[in-house]
């Protein structure tokens, strides 16, 4: 796993999710304005989702 995935999810986490589709950036973003730690959680469920299904 990439480690600048993990830092942009709590740094900036729509950054960490920029290669997904634009409605699950926007939804990211719209979950960081609305307050830090749901964006920051969002990201890293994506990012562990990704990483269970390139596993599988």
């Amino acid at each position: 796993m990439d480690i600048r995935r993990w830092i942009l999810a709590f740094i900036l986490p729509p950054a960490a999710v920029t290669n997904k589709e634009a409605g699950t950036i926007m939804l990211s973003g719209l979950l960081t304005l609305f307050g830090w730690l749901p964006g920051v959680a969002f990201s890293i469920f994506l990012i562990l989702q990704e990483k269970r299904q390139a596993t599988a």
